[in-house]
């Protein structure tokens, strides 16, 4: 499999994730989205994926978008060790969980929304991702095990350990989200996911670099 992607995208981190916990061994091609004025919009990436977003990830003779649809592949193909639950009513909350933060989150705030606001950019990412965590701090206390939902690692953790690296990055302050803040940290403590973060990736910046 070959990924493309951004150290520091969102979306990017969720897949690699994904790779990391099934074990599937992967090559990376870094897209830079702020380099030459944004490396994803090139005729040549843009020949791998026509949306011109990261990540894409080539494999098994397709080529996939969207990192939740790229996920239930991965989930599909290789489902060990499984990221949806075989109980209807669990798996139900952990897509409800990805959704809510995959599409009623990290597009608000996204580098290409972000660009439109100017001067006012980090303050609507705050009101966004604040918005959000005040869903999401409620729907997790019905939910919350020592993950998302209940006590195994699922799609939904998969989503919400790069949206606090997001909310981190945009100052917003976590104290009013205890769940959250607590659910994250246990995940941070995963191997998937610290092999899988931003500062250990080979695009990463030298000065960001774990």
């Amino acid at each position: 499999p070959i990924l493309y992607g951004y150290f520091r995208s969102s979306c990017t981190w969720r897949v690699r994730i994904a790779l990391a916990l099934k074990g599937i061994a992967y090559d990376q091609v870094p897209v830079n989205l702020l380099k030459d004025g944004g490396q994803q919009l090139s005729a040549e990436f843009k020949a791998v994926n026509p949306m011109q977003q990261v990540p894409a990830l080539k494999i098994d003779g397709i080529t996939l978008s969207q990192s939740l649809a790229i996920i239930h592949y991965l989930e599909d193909t290789r489902p060990n060790p499984r990221l949806l639950p075989q109980d209807p009513k669990k798996r139900a909350q952990v897509r409800m969980i990805a959704d809510h933060i995959a599409s009623g989150i990290q597009p608000l705030q996204n580098l290409s929304v972000l660009k439109q606001m100017g001067e006012r950019k980090t303050e609507w990412a705050q009101k966004c991702i604040a918005s959000g965590f005040q869903a999401l701090e409620q729907v997790l206390q019905q939910t919350a095990g020592r993950y998302c939902v209940d006590d195994e690692v699922s799609m939904a953790d998969l989503c919400l350990v790069p949206q606090v690296a997001n909310a981190e990055r945009f100052n917003v302050d976590l104290g009013p989200y205890p769940t959250i803040t607590r659910i994250n940290k246990a995940l941070l403590e995963l191997d998937a996911f610290k092999v899988s973060h931003p500062s250990r990736q080979p695009d990463a910046p030298a000065e960001l670099r774990a």
